[in-house]
């Protein structure tokens, strides 16, 4: 169940059961990506989670990520940073492995500074977010805030240094 009521939001997101592996219910944003009306709005609606934070770049997980942080950088008026899988970015780049809910998988990064907004399509276990966080603080970024669109609380109770992620929909 979510803990919101954005139904229209709800209604764009799939349930698919047992993708990529047995027991997963995959969460299916395309439908959402594809609503001419409604993912501008999403994309308003995750700027003002973290708006006050006035990042130089919104930072990105591969792939769903980028489609929502490069949007954001728009509407923020502000850089993207993308965060690869391995062997993806030419070297050099800030490496981490880390384990998903369904596997290993790794991520890079280039080097860089600035004030960054993390943000990913999904929160599950946490893998993947504190690994990108981490990377990018390695890289030489500041993480001032991370935010997903939504957040799989029965999966998680995720925080990184303290710093808890915000997110458009929960589902506890």
């Amino acid at each position: 169940m979510s803990t919101t009521n954005d139904a229209k939001f709800l209604s764009l997101i799939e349930n698919v059961k047992d993708f990529p592996k047995p027991g997963v219910i995959f969460k299916d944003i395309s439908p959402l990506l594809a609503s001419p009306t409604e993912f501008p709005r999403l994309i308003v609606t995750l700027c003002d989670l973290i708006r006050d934070k006035k990042p130089d770049a919104i930072a990105g997980v591969e792939s769903r990520g980028f489609i929502l942080a490069a949007a954001m950088a728009q509407e923020l008026g502000c850089g993207f940073i993308p965060v690869r899988k391995k062997g993806k970015l030419p070297p050099p780049v800030v490496h981490h492995s880390y384990k998903l809910e369904y596997g290993e998988d790794a991520i890079e990064v280039k080097r860089g500074r600035g004030r960054i907004v993390l943000i990913d399509d999904v929160l599950a276990t946490g893998g993947t977010l504190n690994a990108a966080a981490n990377a990018l603080t390695e890289a030489g970024y500041a993480v001032v805030d991370l935010a997903v669109m939504i957040d799989l609380r029965f999966l998680n109770k995720f925080e990184w240094r303290g710093m808890k992620c915000k997110s458009v929909l929960k589902f506890d």
